[in-house]
């Protein structure tokens, strides 16, 4: 949409509010309102806002920053009161002299993008997005007792309608995401009590980055219409599977064909799609602390529960950190490689950038992928894992943030600002979770020591 058409939209939707939304460095979605009276002003030098105060971005005597929209993002808010219709739109963080922000999540996506697409490559991503619903239980506490979490429902994976109390929360997502632009592909309730998934069409990676952020703000707003609450919390309950964000990739060529298939394989995958898998499988260890960015993270990471653990590939062994599905005659196009350790809490802009530049790196250093696995890993013995050269991802937030500070190729991909903001802020985080003293501590030690 160029600026034309944008302003005969926002003229034919009545639109009274334009809300500008951008991303700080740890995912949170941030937000300015302005009239839509003001949107030549946005379109022609931005909207200045105070960057001092958002995670990552600026120190207090450099505060200054500009909103500038992206014509392309624009949509109506459904939840909008009907007399006063909001409309959004996505911006890109610039400096006051006119430079992007280097900073920026949004940025950071698009330097490693413009990278591959030199070499002739378009990162394609398709997230599947986990999360849980849970009833509202602190009425009346004035807000000091913290949320617990209490299953909305008791169903399992894909049970029908009739069996799901969620199936109508879920449709009204769709229905609200549809409006927002995003195309749902599938939705479903998934293994765990009160969790289900929503996936949505793929699309080029800065897109649909785009779109992980739209529709985790959609989820939440819904679940709140139903007086429930959404979260993406990677594992908020003890003894269940824990919430993904499964990604599958692919790269497309300037003649829109995909270039990770190959006829002639057995995998149907092309070099340049075995490469990718070699270069990610390589940074694994590095890549973990952004794709899985909370301490909570490593609960999910654990053998057990379909996560992967550990660091290999296969075709139909779910348990491997890279699943290559089934190729389908005709389908070609859908060809595709999916990592499976990244989760909903992710910073979606900094995960795909970080993903891609490890592919990127398999593929320009020519590495070769290991044989497939396809046995179930956890039932290998570690003696036998390490004799096939088999490592496990990261087990906490502080190893994983270990394995990130010592690999170039992801901090290179964040850049210096993205890359020490994040670490500063996820030290803390993990030194704050560090020296706390947990319930089950107390319930170990408090009466038996």
């Amino acid at each position: 949409m160029d600026r034309k058409e944008l302003m005969e939209r926002v003229h034919a939707d009545a639109v009274e509010f334009l809300n500008l939304q951008f991303t700080d460095v740890l995912g949170t979605l941030k937000c300015v309102t302005i009239p839509a009276s003001r949107i030549d002003e946005a379109l022609d030098r931005g909207i200045w806002f105070d960057g001092s105060s958002i995670e990552g971005f600026a120190r207090i005597h450099e505060s200054d920053m500009v909103l500038r929209p992206d014509a392309g993002t624009y949509s109506i808010q459904p939840w909008a009161p009907a007399d006063a219709p909001h409309a959004r739109l996505i911006c890109d963080v610039y400096q006051p002299d006119g430079d992007p922000f280097p900073g920026d999540p949004r940025q950071v996506l698009r330097r490693v993008m413009e990278r591959a697409a030199k070499l002739g490559h378009t990162y394609n991503t398709g997230p599947e997005l986990e999360f849980f619903l849970f009833k509202k239980n602190n009425e009346g506490t004035a807000g000091h007792a913290p949320l617990r979490p209490v299953p909305h429902d008791v169903g399992g994976y894909f049970d029908s309608p009739l069996g799901d109390l969620a199936s109508n929360v879920r449709a009204d997502i769709m229905k609200k995401a549809a409006i927002l632009g995003i195309e749902g592909e599938t939705a479903h309730h998934e293994v765990a009590t009160a969790q289900h998934e929503i996936g949505f069409l793929y699309s080029e990676a800065l897109t649909s980055a785009d779109n992980v952020m739209t529709l985790r703000d959609t989820i939440r707003a819904v679940a709140a219409s139903h007086n429930l609450y959404a979260t993406f919390m990677p594992k908020p309950l003890f003894g269940i599977n824990g919430s993904g964000m499964h990604v599958h990739q692919s790269f497309f060529n300037k003649e829109g064909k995909n270039t990770f298939f190959d006829s002639e394989d057995q995998y149907n995958l092309s070099e340049t799609a075995y490469r990718f898998v070699a270069g990610q499988l390589t940074h694994a260890r590095g890549l973990a602390a952004v794709v899985a960015p909370t301490v909570n993270s490593y609960k999910r990471l654990t053998p057990g529960y379909e996560a992967p653990v550990y660091v290999c590939w296969a075709r139909v062994n779910r348990s491997a950190l890279i699943r290559v599905p089934s190729h389908f005659p005709g389908r070609e196009t859908s060809t595709r490689v999916e990592l499976r350790c990244p989760d909903p809490s992710a910073n979606p802009y900094l995960a795909f950038a970080a993903m891609l530049a490890a592919g990127l790196d398999g593929i320009e250093r020519g590495l070769e992928a290991p044989k497939p696995v396809e046995e179930d890993v956890y039932r290998i013995g570690l003696r036998k894992l390490d004799e096939m050269g088999i490592r496990r991802l990261p087990a906490t937030l502080e190893e994983a943030l270990d394995e990130m500070e010592n690999d170039d190729v992801i901090k290179t991909a964040l850049g210096d600002h993205a890359f020490g903001a994040f670490m500063r802020a996820k030290r803390a985080e993990w030194e704050e979770y560090r020296i706390q003293v947990t319930d089950w501590e107390l319930s170990r030690y408090l009466e038996t020591i």
